[in-house]
């Protein structure tokens, strides 16, 4: 199974105008000492209370294992094909923005687990040890990426809180391209210039990186994820599911509920989604979207 990546930004985006910011604009936070150089990396107490897999706000797969991560609101957690899923670390790290984007190797932001001390907003994390450990890389205490993509050999972000889209070649400097609030956003894996984003008055597209957009036809979708086998994939917040091709979008199936995240591999789709017992449950479908099965529920919930 080929790595993914879930672009997943939060169902309460930041609603600005949709704006054209000059590019070069670049900002630079190397995050050392009391900023938490070291975002999360050691020991921590067993926590008094177990939240299981809840709110997740993305999806990704480690081409090393083939191992299913969902990063939620309260942690990492590796989810295996039968069993119970376990949390990394023992981290209750909020990670909003996620995205694998090698063995082992995940980029991250969000909000500290509260028994570390961490800036508040962690800006650009890393991890060398599929999340064992995370370090912030830039932008601590400036950006809190709801939405990250890897692509091209670049990072891709939408800070929550500033609505900024931004792009950083080397992890470290990043250059503002536009202002806008959106639910999440893809990359086209073909061309690093093509990005179709999810916002509340409906697709944008861009075709410069993020500079300009443009209204795009299309359903209303709150989660997308693009991957040059699978295709370009969305959900709408009612759970259905749509594909685009050549022609244009299509619809191909519904989800078993309201999605949280979504990730489309080379060989199946899969979706976080808050069923109607309000349960997160994580599902998996083999047949572009027409049928789903269960993955994974924690019934602690």
């Amino acid at each position: 199974m080929r790595a993914g990546s879930a672009a997943a930004a939060s169902r309460s985006p930041v609603r600005l105008p949709l704006l054209s910011v000059v590019a070069g604009a670049v900002f630079f936070a190397q995050a050392q000492g009391s900023t938490g150089a070291g975002a999360g990396s050691g020991a921590l107490p067993p926590l008094e209370v177990e939240t299981g897999v809840v709110h997740v706000h993305g999806l990704g797969v480690d081409p090393g294992d083939g191992l299913l991560y969902a990063a939620t609101h309260s942690g990492l957690f590796r989810v295996p094909e039968q069993g119970k899923a376990a949390r990394v670390a023992n981290r209750a790290q909020d990670t909003m923005g996620f995205s694998i984007v090698g063995p082992g190797k995940f980029i991250g932001s969000g909000h500290p687990d509260f028994r570390e001390d961490n800036p508040p907003r962690l800006g650009l994390i890393e991890s060398t040890d599929a999340g064992t450990t995370w370090t912030i890389l830039s932008l601590g205490d400036d950006a809190d990426f709801h939405a990250l993509a890897f692509a091209h050999g670049q990072v891709y972000g939408w800070d929550a809180g500033s609505g900024r889209f931004m792009v950083s070649a080397d992890r470290n400097e990043w250059e503002t391209r536009s202002t806008l609030g959106l639910f999440g956003f893809a990359v086209d894996p073909a061309d690093a210039g093509h990005i179709v984003a999810a916002t509340a008055e409906g697709l944008s597209e861009s075709r410069d990186g993020g500079r300009t957009w443009t209204p795009a036809d299309g359903p209303a979708l709150v989660t997308l994820s693009w991957h040059a086998a699978a295709g370009l994939w969305g959900a709408e917040p009612g759970g259905a599911v749509w594909r685009r091709d050549e022609a244009g979008w299509e619809r191909a199936g519904t989800l078993p509920g309201e999605p949280q995240a979504f990730l489309a591999t080379a060989d199946s789709l899969v979706a976080a989604v808050h069923d109607a017992d309000g349960v997160t449950g994580i599902y998996r479908s083999t047949d572009d979207a027409s049928t789903w099965d269960l993955r994974y529920r924690d019934e602690q919930q």
